[in-house]
């Protein structure tokens, strides 16, 4: 689904010197699999996704989505593949305060012109999966911190997304939420042959992943697969 062909993206940095952000990086994704990329804030992880997502063009190598180059489409045609083949889950869950958990999750449809009525239809189904279908009445401030970020995860995946970019989604979370929102979002990508790309710095969101694969000084240093019975040690 995805493949990132020897990807390349440097920075000059305000000394002059290169930053290298993302080095000569290869990475595949398939339908339903969950790859994570590991490592310490400031190791070029949040890079490597906006390559992944066509948000940023590399400076070399390429990026390939169900075959086609990203750095060929049109701007309008790279929008457009942003908004109906990709979902995003963030570190924080960027919820509308005033409205409710299920036009929250709804959002992403509503943009797209589908009616308030039908994209409230279409999502109360996810909400139920999520836990959260007793809620999707309240409102962002009735919710706690772990429901809003499955609204978050409802919100990304409303559009029936092929592939979910995931940045730091348990980043301001306690571990028990960031294990139901981790545990939620493999268990429905996998359901629906999503492929996930999780970058993260904690250990234990690693260790939900199929694959996962280390950042070091840009480049990527593949680990043992979870069924080996790895554990994800903390970057050095």
């Amino acid at each position: 689904m995805l493949e990132l062909r020897a990807v390349r993206k440097h920075f000059a940095g305000p000394d002059g010197e290169t930053i290298r952000a993302v080095d000569d990086v290869s990475l595949t994704v398939a339908g339903g699999e969950l790859v994570a990329v590991y490592g310490p804030s400031g190791s070029g992880k949040s890079t490597l996704l906006y390559l992944a997502a066509g948000l940023t063009r590399p400076d070399a190598g390429s990026v390939h989505f169900e075959g086609r180059d990203l750095a060929t489409l049109s701007r309008r045609a790279a929008a457009q593949h942003r908004r109906s083949g990709l979902g995003f889950v963030f570190q924080s869950s960027r919820l509308v305060p005033g409205l409710p958990a299920i036009d929250n999750a709804a959002l992403k449809l509503m943009t797209e012109g589908v009616s308030r009525s039908e994209a409230r239809r279409r999502v109360l189904p996810l909400l139920d999966r999520l836990g959260l279908g007793a809620r999707a009445d309240h409102r962002t401030v009735q919710l706690s911190r772990g429901e809003r970020h499955r609204v978050a995860l409802a919100r990304a995946l409303a559009n029936d997304p092929r592939l979910v970019m995931a940045d730091e989604p348990t980043g301001s979370l306690d571990s028990r939420s960031g294990t139901e929102v981790l545990t939620l979002l493999a268990e429905v990508c996998r359901e629906r042959g999503i492929g996930v790309v999780l970058v993260t710095h904690d250990p234990a969101g690693a260790s939900f992943a199929d694959r996962v694969h280390r950042l070091r000084d840009g480049r990527l240093v593949p680990l043992p697969d979870r069924a080996a019975g790895a554990v994800v040690a903390p970057a050095r």
